[in-house]
């Protein structure tokens, strides 16, 4: 070895020492989302599966009904699904569309955003436990009975439900992924028994046309409302971008799960509503509720209670997904100093906002037993307004941050992003103005329903006078590009 006694002067003295390689970069702490767990938690706050569609066939017909479940996706979900997949792609952040709005219009409209979808979800969530306890009692109809060491039969399935949403809560707590992954599995158990109907149905060709589900008198609903019963039963694509920070590669990952889930969604109502068409089934005998009876009619009991099994799976599947989705508002929120820092704790190994879904689950529960049913007029009308702001933050992004990179762009350019809004803002304005007459503390829902969006306006202005400066910041969850 050369030493500093034979070296020249200029020569450096060499040392041997032990080179230590860089150090590795360490892994994330948790686990992300990756496409097919995406596409399956999407598939649930958007869908469900095929249960919520008889309205449309008893309402349209089988032709009509099958024409506005293909039609009704391009003009209502994929314009949508393409608004999600470019903000997605473009700003990966918890959140989601709370934090396109904030970056597109500013702090009052993003805490706006947030307001409306949080108000909506009191009259949204109350309905997937009570529907669960209702499949569970035609499941096991002694379920119902001999409820008197529990009190009532209402008290027993108040249980029932407020465990569900402790189930629920406690999977979501333990990360992203564990809810995705038991998306999963949940879709294809409820899909299974719609699978055994396309399939046995050709061997039934025409034998059921005179044949008579369980029908209980349902009015009879025309296209129009055939229509806007197929709007719900594709809405809420937006509810899967407030985990973008949580999705392995964001930028790519999205699009491609919005545009898997539009088809699976599509394919999940078209092909058994099809396959009964075959049967010669009366339209007629199509009601909410019907798809058990009409299983039975195919498979018998076996097939009949496969598919009561399947609607509970649903059922708790499309809680346990919109608790995800819900639950990052108020996370990425506190992180933006709009809320206090206590709802951005987050689990020391799965990351989860535990607090925000403690607090959410707790304010859900309290509300089971108010027998809240599905309000159209007022979920029409915030739902409506939270997706105004959220195509209006696509176009401000677009004219305010041009250089903003976007790995999916909507087509055709400015003018694509303005007006790919428009078919879904005109279906809006249909059904608000044709929905259904409803009240709701002794004054008509659409009038509650502007009370509540007012009500954030308020809200906001008593958040600043309480924290002008904000509430500080606290963590946050950074995305994967």
């Amino acid at each position: 070895m050369a030493t500093a006694t034979n070296s020249p002067a200029w020569k450096p003295q060499i040392v041997s020492e032990k080179i230590t390689p860089p150090a590795k970069p360490q892994k994330t702490q948790f686990v992300r989302l990756t496409l097919w767990p995406l596409v399956a938690a999407t598939f649930f706050m958007v869908s469900g599966g095929t249960f919520g569609t008889e309205d449309i066939v008893h309402g349209a017909g089988y032709g009509k009904g099958i024409l506005i479940l293909l039609v009704t996706p391009l003009l209502w979900a994929l314009p949508v699904a393409f608004m999600i997949g470019e903000l997605s792609s473009a700003l990966p952040k918890e959140g989601g569309f709370y934090a396109w709005v904030r970056r597109g219009l500013g702090d009052f409209w993003g805490f706006q955003e947030a307001w409306l979808s949080l108000v909506a979800s009191i009259f949204d969530m109350a309905i997937y436990p009570t529907l669960f306890v209702t499949y569970l009692n035609r499941l096991f109809p002694w379920f119902a009975e001999g409820a008197h060491h529990l009190g009532t039969v209402g008290d027993r399935d108040l249980m029932v439900a407020a465990g569900l949403v402790a189930v629920c809560a406690l999977l979501n707590i333990a990360g992203v992924r564990a809810v995705a992954s038991t998306s999963l599995w949940l879709f294809f158990l409820l899909s299974a028994p719609f699978v055994l109907i396309v399939m046995l149905a050709p061997f039934k060709f025409g034998a059921l046309a005179h044949a008579s589900a369980h029908n209980t008198g349902g009015v009879s609903a025309g296209l129009v409302t055939g229509l806007l019963i197929c709007m719900w039963n594709y809405m809420g694509w937006d509810n899967a971008s407030t985990i973008a920070a949580e999705v392995e590669r964001p930028t790519r990952t999205y699009p491609r799960a919005m545009l898997f889930a539009v088809l699976i969604v599509a394919l999940s109502y078209v092909l058994p509503i099809g396959a009964m068409w075959m049967t010669g089934l009366p339209a007629g005998q199509f009601e909410t509720g019907s798809w058990a009876d009409i299983a039975g009619m195919l498979g018998g009991p076996l097939l009949r209670g496969a598919l009561v099994l399947a609607a509970m799976a649903s059922a708790f599947g499309m809680f346990n997904s919109l608790v995800m989705s819900y639950s990052r508002l108020p996370l990425a929120m506190a992180q933006d100093g709009m809320l206090p820092g206590v709802f951005g704790k987050l689990h020391i190994k799965t990351r989860a906002p535990w607090v925000a879904i403690a607090v959410l689950a707790a304010g859900w529960t309290m509300c089971l037993g108010l027998g809240f049913e599905r309000l159209v007029t007022i979920d029409i009308l915030l739902y409506g307004a939270s997706l105004l702001l959220e195509f209006a933050a696509l176009i401000a992004l677009r004219i305010r941050e041009p250089k903003l990179v976007r790995p999916f762009r909507v087509p055709g350019g400015r003018l694509g992003a303005i007006f790919i809004g428009v078919p879904p803002m005109l279906l809006l304005g249909l059904s608000a103005v044709r929905g259904e007459t409803e009240h709701i503390l002794g004054m008509s829902s659409f009038a509650f329903g502007v009370l509540l969006i007012v009500a954030g306006f308020v809200a906001y202005g008593v958040n600043t006078l309480l924290k002008p400066q904000g509430w500080g910041s606290v963590e946050s969850v950074q995305p994967l590009a």
